[in-house]
């Protein structure tokens, strides 16, 4: 991986929300909880984005989501596993 950006600058929000809907459906379905990454390849010609892989655990880039969200993804983790909502 060269660089990590977000949140996604030229996906339509319409997109975006196509990309979590699929991620919330592909946990879901694998009965994953837990802090993870649902990872797409995005084509901007197309407007439409294809599934690359579920990472069951918190990857290196975890910053980025932290600045964008506000959420400490280390703590929200323990915090599942522990059952603490």
């Amino acid at each position: 991986k060269i660089f990590e950006e977000g949140p996604p600058v030229i996906a339509t929000a319409t997109t975006f929300k196509e990309m979590e809907r699929a991620a919330q459906r592909l946990t879901a379905l694998v009965g994953y909880c837990g802090a993870g990454t649902v990872e797409y390849l995005y084509n901007a010609e197309k407007d439409s984005f294809y599934f690359l892989e579920l990472n069951p655990r918190l990857q290196v880039e975890h910053p980025v989501t932290e600045g964008i969200t506000g959420v400490n993804m280390p703590a929200t983790q323990l915090q599942i596993a522990m059952g603490i909502p």
